[in-house]
């Protein structure tokens, strides 16, 4: 189950669900809250400017991205 060459397994979502309760017990001391916050303010305003997505849709998917790409460099 824990295949090592899989990109995507149960290791990832363990690893996400840490890293945000670490930055919900630092705040904004935590090195990942200001690019996850970044993304989330860019996937907002990207999702606004199209016309199917809507702005909360595209804030999830930036945090999302940002907080993967923070983990998983």
């Amino acid at each position: 189950m824990n295949d090592p060459d899989k990109p995507i397994d149960r290791r990832i979502l363990v690893d996400a669900i840490a890293e945000v309760k670490s930055m919900g017990r630092e705040g904004m001391a935590h090195p990942s809250t200001k690019p996850v916050l970044t993304g989330a303010a860019v996937g907002a305003v990207a999702a606004a400017l199209l016309p199917v997505v809507t702005w909360p849709i595209g804030m999830i998917a930036g945090a999302g991205f940002m907080i993967y790409k923070r983990i998983r460099p």
